[in-house]
């Protein structure tokens, strides 16, 4: 992994910091990647599916997720994990996704995470190869392709730091504060970063220097190291070796901060955890003096370090960099209040879920009306037997003539003198629980009773304690004896191009009990086009909890309502053409009980 990031890296963002991802998203768009660099964001307490961010002058819609194994399983190739939890939880976020795998790294800003902790916690990550950046950090970047959260400050200060494209030093520090200062200083005595990173300030970080200048010594961008230690700890003694040993070739200048120490008389706590020395060796002042003798560029003081990079950077003879093209963020940006996912009228044609219309609605496209709700409904491209499906159930519920409480709803509306719509409407309004909604009753019901292993007995059971019938079960007129075609016709078709039936297999178990007790307690139209969409999902791929929506939402209804629109539009239109008059329903069939009002 010689570079740590590209600019086809993407993250997934632990807590919803919503400034922090707007600031990777304006990077993102400023140096003109083509997709951001967050690909998710997980919010255990939002009741949210995505929010809102811009992306330029746009907006785009990141998902949400309750938990990391959800969001990495939606997007496996997202290899950042960008843990922005708070010290108490970071370290079981980075655990499980340790456990979770697939991350090449992981930035943890929390610090104060118990030092127990975060030692095994560093260890895990190390046998595991993935690269923890923290705790107590700001990030990292590779500029001019990906930058993590708040690191390198506006977008203003990042252009004039030259952080916008990939420079020639490899910069490593304790400090994130230090990070832009140092970011700044290199760009105006040098030609910037390749790669930088701040690799946090608490005592036992995951990365450490030698870590990450053992990487950039194989990124062929960095052409020389930066290297900003601080009194306390040993770590520089490794670079030390490494020099000593080969290991690192390139030129580097170093610095460590804290040489002020040495006039107090006691030790001194600087900013960070790890900014203590405990002995000599320690010491900022000794630590300097042992890099300048294995052939660093150690400066007098930090006030000749820009000095320092400059005399090196020039003494290389690196060619100069081409400025590449930026976008401008623009001034002012307002949020859109509607989001549409399925279709766009905005080009020279509209489209379904990304289909021109002429390229699904035209005859010679072979595509049907399955199709087009394939698209618009569920945003995906259904294969023929699916897309006849759809097309069979809405030719079955089309309509059960005038006597149904619908249908008897739009022809009295239409006699009334009212519209089409307005009589569509009336009917409409009439589907629900008793009648039609046992389509989605159906589907809710058996397909818990088969998620939970409910034999037929023990499904009967429960929906008694329910205190509900059976949806999908029972018929007024049709029985064992007297089958429903339509019913006979759908479980045919399924039986001829379905892949599998699970769940209509158990509910012809559940029919054979019931229909015992009572012959016409057979599984009805609506029951048996819940139970196989339930199937036809789970032949697609849908997950169960995908399913688990779709019934919830309503979605089987749908079909029937689609279906049955047709059954009620013919009966407005033929009440039109047969030019019906007012309704008004016979008083010898009303029930009359009026009793003389009681005086108060």
């Amino acid at each position: 992994m010689a570079k740590l990031f590209t600019k086809d890296t993407q993250a997934i963002f632990w807590n919803n910091n919503r400034s922090a991802i707007q600031r990777m998203l304006d990077y993102d768009y400023t140096i003109k990647r083509e997709t951001p660099s967050v690909a998710a964001i997980v919010a255990p307490t939002s009741g949210n599916k995505f929010d809102k961010f811009f992306f330029g002058a746009d907006e785009v819609m990141i998902p949400l997720y309750k938990t990391t194994a959800e969001a990495k399983k939606a997007h496996p190739t997202a290899e950042a994990l960008l843990n922005f939890a708070s010290f108490r939880t970071a370290y079981d976020v980075t655990m499980e996704a340790l456990e979770i795998g697939g991350f090449k790294s992981i930035m943890i800003t929390a610090e104060g995470i118990p030092e127990r902790l975060a030692r095994g916690m560093n260890q895990k990550a190390r046998e595991d190869g993935v690269i923890v950046i923290g705790p107590a950090t700001v990030g990292a970047i590779s500029p001019g392709a990906f930058k993590i959260a708040n690191i390198g400050g506006t977008i203003d200060n990042i252009i004039n730091s030259k952080l916008h494209r990939a420079g020639s030093c490899g910069l490593v520090t304790r400090s994130g504060g230090l990070f832009n200062e140092l970011g700044n200083i290199i760009a105006i005595n040098a030609d910037g970063i390749a790669e930088g990173v701040a690799i946090g300030g608490d005592r036992f970080v995951g990365s450490v220097f030698i870590d990450n200048l053992l990487r950039m010594e194989q990124n062929p961008d960095v052409k020389y190291m930066v290297l900003l230690g601080e009194v306390g700890g040993t770590e520089e003694y490794k670079v030390i070796e490494a020099i000593k040993s080969g290991k690192l070739t390139k030129p580097m200048v170093a610095w460590c901060i804290g040489t002020i120490a040495k006039y107090y008389d006691s030790g001194v706590q600087f900013g960070h955890a790890g900014a203590s020395a405990n002995s000599d060796m320690e010491t900022a002042e000794a630590k300097n003096k042992a890099m300048a003798d294995a052939g660093i560029h150690v400066p007098k003081s930090f006030n000749d370090l820009p000095a320092k990079i400059k005399e090196v950077y020039e003494s290389l003879n690196i060619a100069p960099i081409a400025e590449p093209e930026m976008n401008t963020l623009p001034k002012t940006r307002r949020s859109k209040q509607f989001i549409c996912t399925i279709s766009d009228d905005r080009g020279e044609e509209a489209t379904y879920a990304g289909f021109p219309i002429s390229s699904v609605a035209l005859p010679s496209t072979g595509k049907g009306i399955g199709d087009v709700i394939a698209l618009l409904w569920f945003k995906k491209q259904y294969p023929k037997w699916a897309t006849e499906f759809i097309e069979t159930v809405i030719k079955t519920v089309a309509d059960h003539g005038p006597a149904v409480s619908g249908a008897h709803n739009a022809k009295v509306t239409a006699r009334a003198g009212k519209s089409v719509v307005e009589s569509l409407v009336t009917g409409l309004l009439t589907i629900g629980p008793r009648f039609g909604g046992a389509i989605d009753g159906a589907a809710q019901y058996f397909k818990y009773a088969n998620d939970n292993n409910l034999d037929p007995k023990a499904f009967l059971k429960y929906m008694k304690g329910q205190g509900i019938p059976i949806p999908g079960i029972g018929h007024r007129i049709k029985s064992l004896k007297n089958p429903d075609l339509r019913v006979t016709g759908l479980m045919d078709f399924a039986k001829e191009n379905f892949p599998s039936t699970p769940l209509l297999d158990y509910a012809r178990t559940v029919e054979a009990l019931t229909t015992s007790k009572k012959e016409n307690l057979i599984l009805n139209v609506d029951g048996t086009i819940g139970i196989l969409m339930v199937d036809m999902w789970r032949a697609l791929g849908y997950g169960e909890d995908e399913i688990d929506e779709f019934i919830e939402s309503g979605t089987l209804n749908a079909f029937f309502i689609v279906g049955r629109s047709i059954g009620f539009i013919g009966h407005v239109l033929d009440e039109k053409r047969l030019a019906m008059p007012m309704y008004r329903h016979p008083m010898d069939d009303i029930l009359y009980d009026v009793q003389e009002a009681d005086e108060i």
